[in-house]
């Protein structure tokens, strides 16, 4: 945690299937030195084993606050059980996939509290504020078949290709510009909670400041020279 491979991908790995106040304050740990590594295009978050994150308590590390902070695409390869703070994990990465063996859950209003981390308000601007409530106030657990049904996730897989079909996808999301995939997050996030007039404007300004570095003028240069482009993220 994080492990930095040469394709510009970094994976932070639950180690464990319970969250505690160390491994919250890795992970946030993981964040800040990601968001201050120009080599990385994209994260990935993931559990060891057959586990992702069965809850837990975060302490003040806050750590899927840390994940929703940084710039670089995250994300959430859900390859087991994803329930508590460990889907409060998971909502806050930017694209989620699952293995056919996760389940999903917020179990904390039949324990008597709630999220701690964001997941009322990550998962009602998700799946909507009705399916929300109803996981949240059943402490429901749902199937990945049934979290793909309601947009929790974008794709399942059999657990047998899951790590497989994770590196497929790092490997696609990584080898784009590393600018313009910050580009894209940062359009598509603050553009959800501005007018789309304003969100136009927002897309518009991004564009022409892409179109002012070496990245936009060698992706088309690659291009046209039939060649893998060598992006700097400058």
């Amino acid at each position: 945690m994080p492990d930095h491979a040469p394709e510009r991908i970094a994976r932070i790995i639950l180690d464990s299937p319970a969250l505690d106040e160390r491994m919250s304050r890795r992970i946030a740990d993981a964040c800040e030195r990601i968001a201050a590594d120009d080599d990385v295009s994209v994260v990935v978050l993931t559990g060891a084993g057959d586990t992702f994150c069965t809850g837990g308590a975060t302490g003040p590390a806050r750590p899927a606050a840390a994940l929703a902070a940084l710039d670089r695409p995250v994300i959430a390869a859900v390859n087991g059980p994803c329930l508590g703070t460990g889907l409060e994990l998971a909502l806050a990465a930017d694209i989620r996939i699952a293995a056919d063996t996760a389940v999903f859950g917020l179990p904390q209003v039949a324990e008597g509290s709630l999220p701690e981390d964001g997941g009322t308000q990550r998962l009602a601007r998700t799946v909507g504020p009705g399916k929300a409530l109803e996981l949240l106030l059943t402490s429901a657990e749902i199937t990945a078949a049934e979290a793909l049904d309601i947009g929790l996730v974008s794709n399942v897989y059999p657990a047998a290709a899951f790590a497989e079909e994770t590196e497929k996808l790092a490997q696609a999301v990584a080898a784009k510009g590393p600018l313009a995939l910050r580009y894209v997050k940062e359009a598509v996030l603050k553009g959800m909670d501005l007018t789309l007039e304003q969100g136009l404007r927002l897309e518009a300004d991004l564009y022409f400041l892409l179109h002012t570095t070496h990245d936009r003028t060698e992706g088309i240069t690659s291009y046209l020279e039939k060649r893998d482009p060598e992006y700097r993220g400058e």
